[in-house]
């Protein structure tokens, strides 16, 4: 399985391992002008990396409303899938509340600094991520 955390700047890409259990940090896209640029290498990593399925975060406002963040991560998703379709790659949001947040606090506890952060943040909020959907169980029930 691929997590994938959309920010404003950077595209963070998490990987599970083969048993589906434990989600780690993989990579980070940087945004381009041009959207298909960076559709195209997002969908590049997600083939070679050989997921079954890709999670993306969908960021709820606190209410569990789609309010327009979540309105745009949910167009993502959907270009997404478009580009993954023809390889049998399904795609699936998954509520990402907190995820940068418990990022965050991750790296500072594991003393990095926060300029170094950036470079990491994005991959560990798609790591917290995709590991809060691991956790459900659902991970589990694609072979």
């Amino acid at each position: 399985m691929v997590g994938v955390d959309l920010g404003e700047r950077r595209i963070g890409v998490a990987v599970s391992d083969g048993t589906g259990t434990l989600a780690s940090p993989r990579a980070t896209i940087e945004r381009s002008v041009d959207d298909a640029t960076h559709w195209r290498a997002l969908a590049a990593l997600v083939e070679e990396l050989g997921a079954r399925r890709v999670v993306v975060g969908l960021p709820l406002s606190m209410n569990g409303r789609r309010g327009p963040a979540a309105r745009a991560a949910q167009a993502d998703a959907d270009e997404l899938a478009r580009l993954l379709a023809p390889h049998g790659i399904p795609v699936e949001t998954f509520d990402e509340r907190f995820t940068t947040v418990s990022a965050a606090r991750s790296l500072r506890e594991a003393g990095r600094k926060s300029r170094d952060q950036r470079a990491h943040i994005d991959q560990s909020a798609a790591a917290v991520l995709l590991q809060a959907w691991l956790d459900t169980g659902r991970g589990r029930h694609d072979g």
